[in-house]
């Protein structure tokens, strides 16, 4: 399964050799907005320098497989990414020129006047919520 999603580079790892024939790293991104998400990734064998072009605080788009395993009846979940990409800082206001004039709208919905609707607190008695 391939997803993609993009981030701000929050802090990168070492590459850890687990056995003689297997190495990984390991990345953190972090999605910004009401509250922000940290989201951890792995890359494995020769994947692990594809992280090594960015530093903390690059905008990056991360290309990676949802992976699952079990273990001793536990349950496992790895991000694999496999592609990491740049992504263009957006220009700041002052950049983009001086804001576009619109013009008004014209008004053609009609209003209701308080006579006409009659709605009251009893019409929602019986909602769930």
């Amino acid at each position: 399964m391939a997803f993609e999603t993009e981030g701000i580079v929050h802090r990168v790892f070492e590459t850890e050799n687990k056995t003689a024939s297997f190495q990984a790293r390991e990345f953190v991104i972090k999605h910004e907005g009401n509250y922000p998400q940290f989201i951890k990734f792995q890359l494995t064998q020769d994947r692990c320098d594809l992280i090594s072009n960015y530093k903390e605080g690059d905008k990056i788009k991360v290309h990676f497989d949802l992976r699952g395993r079990e273990w001793n009846e536990k349950y496992f979940t790895n991000l694999n990414a496999w592609k990491i990409e740049a992504v263009a800082q957006e220009a700041s206001v002052e950049a983009s020129g001086p804001p576009q004039e619109f013009s008004p709208m014209d008004n053609s919905f009609e209003t209701v006047s308080n006579s006409e609707s009659s709605i009251n607190a009893e019409d929602f008695g019986d909602l769930p919520f």
